[in-house]
């Protein structure tokens, strides 16, 4: 692993501001055409494409679907969702780069990508942590006014996780994004060392984000069925020692004036090496439900990790590509966890998954940053929805991953670069389109032959999984998907709808779509994109909105929605479905900014990779060094449409 820079340089290149300029120059044509085999890059911006899977033998191209017009005793159905249920999880050591540098500048592209989430659910949820989180120390402040630094690294942690320092600045910082955006957070509790508790998370935490409904609850431990092989427990550390420590954190939580809500903890949050249920077996949640507001899980379908430590075994993307592509990745994903869905319901207890992407150790180039890595993670986002969970986090790290949902550039091209957003951002945004704001949506899986009141079995492949949506009990959403490339449109197929009892005129339908799963940037939603490269976006979609409308057949009372190949369509049966998550205007910001740069020094990054998050390993910064004469200057104005009396003017000299 990479040393660490001097700390000089470190808080020089915290103090640099991360802007949106507009009319870019285009990127440099090494990092646009660079072979993959040569490219030495960050992974954020790495141009690896891979070859779609071939047509699969076989394929069906016609579909066909009888509707329940009602929800009433329908088998397989979801409990009632918000369509933010797709959030994300974001790295605590990367949210001065992501979300802003303290709380009065803001990443104005992180809240114009938030803004279209909370216009469509209501809300954005967002857990700050992971392997980070664990080593967090709060303090009275930092050198330079930074409001986060990272100190030292534990040598033995195969994950290279450094320690963090972080000010009360941080909690402001969040708080003014939800004022914003509407953004509810999840925190975490330190855990490496309960003998030694450190609770300013939790007594700061809730006096500035609890009062105002910002604050969903703290995660007491990250993945601690891998302590020891992290060597941060012994190798003999078992659930019942984890049991151990909770005790210790709820004790010393209930006997904390400054912590005045009890009862929103959030755990165990395995990742597979423990199940759930070997916690669960302890009596946990019997003896701890006071404490609890959510049971918790952590879980990647695989791992890159020898790619980036030399653990495990090498792994081709090229030959897991087609894992990703079908209706059984999202099944097998969420098949060990439905006993322990069903518990946490039984227990009323909101089931999360806090942290999931493509895979852990940063992802795969080529498939976590695609199209295809965007229907997967819808395909198993919705399955998610019906195997019970409340909630799903895509992850979110530095610039050393590759299945970012937004990256920014790296700071000393920040004057000249916007944000890449990856593909996989789209999947939260259809999500929040399909079930809508109201909390009441419920999904069912329609390819699992459902037969029982009168809801006929799709004629359908692990290739075209359907999805009904039912809001207050009322059917009001399809999603459809087809997963099959092929650019000679042989492989379009097309789906026939019936409702049951009713006479549809006509249905209106958005489609994500792109020319190949292969793709990364040229990705449309209902005929908008966040851009076609990297480094093209402000966080606002672009181009004209797409909606198809479909006339229906009067005689047979069905309605045939084509589904182009790649694609995933979002059938709306109502006109009231399309009114509710189809928001007129955004609320949007604008940034602008000058610089005039007579003294710069490029500095190497310190922020390193954790075993999922990969937290800013890589991450060019840029430290500014101003003449004595106050000849280099910046200045940053922030404006935020909309909202009246904010405005911020920095100057430094």
């Amino acid at each position: 692993m990479r040393q660490l820079a001097p700390f000089l340089s470190l808080l020089l290149a915290s103090r640099v501001l991360a802007v949106t300029v507009y009319n870019q120059q285009p990127l440099a044509d090494q990092t646009n055409t660079a072979s993959p085999a040569t490219y030495t890059g960050a992974a954020a911006y790495d141009p690896t494409v891979l070859t779609p899977p071939p047509v699969p033998d076989g394929f069906v191209t016609q579909l066909s679907l009888s509707l329940s017009p009602t929800s009433n005793n329908l088998q397989g159905l979801s409990p009632p969702l918000k369509g933010s249920f797709l959030g994300f999880s974001i790295e605590f050591s990367v949210i001065n780069q992501v979300m802003g540098i303290n709380s009065s500048f803001l990443q104005v592209p992180f809240l114009n990508l938030m803004s279209n989430i909370r216009e469509r659910a209501g809300e954005v949820r967002i857990r700050v942590g992971g392997n980070t989180q664990e080593t967090a120390t709060l303090v009275d402040s930092l050198p330079g006014g930074v409001m986060i630094m990272k100190a030292e690294i534990n040598p033995n942690n195969p994950t290279q996780t450094p320690a963090l320092l972080y000010t009360a600045e941080v909690f402001n910082l969040l708080g003014n994004i939800s004022a914003l955006v509407g953004v509810k957070w999840f925190l975490g509790i330190p855990f490496n060392d309960t003998s030694n508790l450190r609770l300013g998370i939790a007594e700061v935490g809730e006096a500035v984000l609890s009062p105002p409904g910002y604050l969903l609850g703290f995660q007491v431990g990250n993945e601690p069925d891998l302590y020891a092989a992290h060597n941060n427990r012994p190798s003999t550390y078992s659930p019942y020692d984890y049991f151990g420590e909770f005790a210790t954190v709820v004790d010393a939580i209930n006997a904390n004036d400054a912590i005045p809500v009890k009862n929103n903890l959030v755990a165990p949050s395995v990742s597979g090496t423990w199940s759930p249920e070997d916690v669960f077996n302890t009596g946990f949640v019997p003896a701890f439900t006071g404490a609890l507001g959510y049971l918790s899980v952590e879980h990647y379908p695989t791992d890159n990790c020898y790619a980036e430590y030399g653990i495990g075994s090498p792994v081709n993307p090229q030959d897991v590509f087609p894992n990703y592509l079908n209706h059984n990745a999202s099944l097998g994903l969420v098949a060990p966890y439905l006993n322990a869905s069903a518990y946490a319901a039984s227990q009323g207890k909101p089931f999360v998954m806090m942290e999931t992407n493509t895979a852990s150790c940063g992802g795969f180039p080529g498939i976590s940053d695609s199209f295809g890595a965007a229907m997967w993670a819808v395909d198993y986002g919705l399955q998610m929805g019906v195997a019970g969970f409340w909630s799903g986090m895509i992850h979110v790290g530095g610039q050393d991953v590759y299945y970012n949902p937004f990256t920014p550039p790296p700071t000393n091209q920040s004057s000249y670069h916007q944000w890449t957003v990856g593909a996989i951002f789209y999947s939260s945004l259809f999500i929040a389109e399909a079930l809508g704001p109201t909390g009441t949506a419920q999904i069912v899986d329609l390819t699992n032959s459902l037969t029982s009141n009168g809801v006929a079995p799709v004629l359908t492949s692990s290739y075209t999984p359907v999805y009904g949506i039912y809001e207050n009990g009322q059917m009001a959403r399809l999603v459809a998907f087809n997963f099959v490339t092929d650019s000679s449109g042989a492989s379009g197929a097309s789906i026939v709808v019936g409702v049951q009892g009713a006479s549809v005129g006509s249905v209106q339908v958005k489609y994500l779509q792109a020319s190949s799963v292969s793709e990364k940037y040229n990705i449309t939603w209902a005929g908008q994109t966040f851009g076609g490269s990297t480094f093209a976006s402000d966080g606002r979609l672009t181009g004209s909105v797409s909606i198809q409308t479909i006339p229906c057949d009067s005689t047979s009372s069905t309605c045939t929605i084509p589904l182009p190949a790649p694609c995933i369509a979002l059938v709306f049966l109502t006109p009231s479905a399309l009114a509710e998550s189809n928001p007129s205007t955004t609320q949007t910001f604008a940034t602008t900014a000058y610089t005039k740069n007579s003294n710069t020094a490029t500095i190497n990054p310190t922020v390193l990779a954790t075993s999922n998050g990969m937290s800013g390993a890589q991450r060019e910064q840029l430290g500014s060094t101003s003449d004595e004469n106050g000849a280099e200057r910046l200045r940053v104005g922030m404006s935020v449409a909309g909202l009246a009396g904010v405005g911020v003017l920095w100057s430094w000299w």
